[in-house]
């Protein structure tokens, strides 16, 4: 087995380490604690060609392959999962529908602006009664053929990159049809009838942008259906399973950026006589973070090496979401204990990064989702 990266890939790391070490890193915990969503650093990821990554040149894209903005979003994601997960939502949420879905006049009318990092797109499908239960999804698109309009009403919960100030569209999961039928429609930001909530109260991710949404009599064209009418559900599906792959990609950097940081004071705090380090109590705390880092990322990895060669992924990117996440959380919390009192103040990065793993957990599929796919991809006929 090969587990190299291409030369170019391992240079652009570097590119984009570079990029997290010098105009990220020295601002992040400013933003979080003023919870700031930093547009200019967002437009410089842009600039820097983050957000085109995966998609073709005729967007504005790079073609790279889908591993290739993993290891973007891991270099992020040892600095600032906020800055992370903004990449991953505005690429895989965000533009990868449109790109999978769109028409061509939907796709040269929006993901110039999208892989170019001008604009950020979202995805509305979480609701306030609808997050793992989604068929449970309330919110309504009726089709006026008078007009040739969507009318959306009702609401969505949690979405991420829906406010920003570049935020250009949002893609609306809705109930269209009878018997549960879903479709996605796309409604442009700023569009009557759409309030973007204010700004949530979070644990963490303090620097990127969620709010609610409220639709009440919004009205988009016809033409703004994405995909075909009632797959709604099952094409976000099939995009969340690339998602996962790329929330794992996120915990893979925060936990290798709580490793580097607790070895690193490992070896020069100070405590009975000697570096807390030599302590079995601290060192295999170490061992076992870097055991739980590696892994992670060969399943991290192994996933997105698949879903670059077209081979089935979807059972593959459950375990890497689930295992990595979970390690992130595990790691965090060792790199906290291993600060002691200066890991629960909040000018050290561990403090920041306990914070923000927890919600990897949850998002994009909890880690009882992740088990409930595998289960089922196991022939069990778990419910």
């Amino acid at each position: 087995m090969d587990f190299e990266l291409a030369d170019e890939q391992e240079a652009f790391r570097k590119v984009v380490r570079d990029f997290a070490a010098s105009e990220i890193d020295p601002r992040a915990e400013a933003w979080d604690r003023d919870h700031v969503f930093p547009v200019d650093t967002v437009l410089a990821m842009g600039e820097l060609g983050l957000f085109g990554l995966p998609f073709p040149e005729e967007y504005g894209g790079s073609g790279a392959p889908f591993i290739t903005l993993c290891v973007a979003i891991e270099e992020l994601g040892r600095v600032d999962a906020s800055m992370a997960i903004t990449l991953e939502a505005g690429v895989g949420l965000g533009a990868n529908p449109i790109f999978t879905y769109g028409t061509e006049p939907q796709r040269q009318q929006w993901l110039p602006d999208l892989c170019a990092g001008r604009a950020l797109a979202a995805f509305g499908l979480t609701e306030p009664e609808a997050g793992s239960d989604t068929a449970n999804i309330r919110t309504k698109g009726v089709l006026d053929g008078g007009t040739g309009e969507w009318v959306l009403d009702g609401a969505k919960a949690f979405i991420t990159n829906s406010g920003t100030p570049i935020t250009s569209v949002i893609s609306i999961v809705a109930r269209t049809g009878p018997g549960g039928d879903t479709s996605v429609i796309v409604v442009p930001a700023g569009a009557p009838g759409l309030e973007v909530e204010p700004p949530y109260r979070k644990m963490g991710w303090h620097a990127s942008d969620t709010h609610g949404l409220r639709l009440d009599g919004c009205r988009v064209p016809e033409a703004n259906l994405l995909g075909q009418r009632g797959r709604g559900l099952a094409q976000f599906l099939a995009i969340l399973d690339e998602g996962r792959i790329a929330i794992a990609a996120v915990a893979v950097g925060m936990a290798q950026a709580c490793l580097e940081h607790s070895v690193e004071y490992a070896k020069h705090r100070q405590a009975f006589g000697g570096p807390i380090g030599r302590k079995q109590v601290v060192a295999f705390k170490c061992a076992d973070m870097a055991v739980a880092v590696e892994n992670a990322r060969n399943l991290t990895y192994k996933a997105a090496w698949l879903k670059d060669r077209g081979r089935p992924f979807k059972q593959a990117a459950a375990m890497a979401k689930l295992y990595a996440t979970e390690a992130a959380v595990v790691a965090t919390r060792d790199a906290t204990q291993i600060f002691g009192g200066y890991g629960y103040m909040d000018e050290t990065p561990v403090s920041r990064f306990y914070r923000d793993a927890k919600i990897l957990e949850i998002g994009e599929g909890t880690s009882e989702v992740q088990r409930l796919v595998l289960s089922r991809g196991l022939g069990l006929p778990a419910e």
